[in-house]
């Protein structure tokens, strides 16, 4: 499965954006999809997930309520909306897919390239 991310940008503090990962080479409905993020220096942390039908969704407390993952299996296309953005939300963003697919970055096995979310103050 090949992942690619789009969507990132530069945005100021209170707006918007939203991320988009195109899956292809593989069954894209087998799969649970998450998002993680990596700041400068920091560890991958996990962001959001949602299982193969899209029926469950599972958000880090630090982006509750602000963000939302969706995804299409039509379109083999997994989002995440972001509202609210703060500067402490700056980091690359990457999608990954998995049989697994829960808050754990190893449960994960194929990766997109990551797309850099830079938020003003």
């Amino acid at each position: 499965v090949q992942l690619q991310a789009s969507g990132g940008g530069l945005v100021q503090a209170g707006g918007s954006l939203r991320l988009s990962c195109a899956a292809s080479g593989g069954i894209f409905s087998n799969y649970h999809m998450g998002w993680f993020r990596q700041a400068p220096g920091k560890e991958h942390e996990f962001v959001a997930a949602i299982n193969w039908s899209g029926t469950s969704t599972d958000y880090a407390d630090s982006v509750k309520g602000r963000f939302t993952i969706s995804r299409d299996n039509a379109e083999n296309t997994v989002y995440l909306g972001m509202n609210s953005l703060k500067p402490e939300d700056t980091a690359v963003y990457s999608c990954a897919a998995g049989l697994g697919g829960n808050r754990l970055y190893t449960s994960y096995s194929y990766w997109g390239q990551g797309t850099l979310v830079t938020v003003s103050s």
